[in-house]
């Protein structure tokens, strides 16, 4: 028997959700700092920064996500995290996130130097999601 009751839980992207279902409890990656909430939450809304999404499912297991920026909303017993990205924990390929990121700041180099016409704000997304990916599965502090 779950030790808080369950509420409804939604983890979505612009490819649909990443994680539908009833839980104990979420972690959000709020703007201004980690926001958890449990079944009968006040309504809220927050901005969200990239971080780590953590669903506790009950008994101990817990789903992170390396999720994007994005928005949240609780509202009864809903709780809604909009995000650009989520990538389940278990499914990152750390070599590929880590040839992501080597990619993107050595573009980066070549367009500060004067050497690309590559969009600046797309290169810093590229990091900023491979950096997450990298935190979330421990291989970054």
């Amino acid at each position: 028997m779950a030790d808080h009751p369950l509420f409804s839980i939604s983890v979505v992207t612009p490819e649909g959700p990443a994680f539908e279902g009833d839980a104990e409890m979420l972690i959000v990656p709020g703007a201004a700092g980690e926001i958890g909430v449990l079944a009968r939450h006040a309504p809220l809304v927050a901005m969200l920064k990239a971080g780590s999404t953590r669903v506790h499912m009950g008994d101990g297991v817990v789903q992170e996500f390396a999720t994007g920026p994005g928005f949240f909303q609780v509202l009864e017993d809903r709780a809604i995290a909009l995000v650009d990205a989520a990538v389940a924990a278990d499914a990152i390929d750390v070599e590929r996130a880590q040839q992501q990121l080597e990619e993107a700041q050595a573009e980066l180099a070549k367009l500060e130097a004067g050497e690309s016409t590559a969009d600046r704000w797309q290169l810093e997304q590229r990091i900023r999601h491979a950096e997450n990916q990298l935190r979330v599965s421990g291989r970054l502090g």
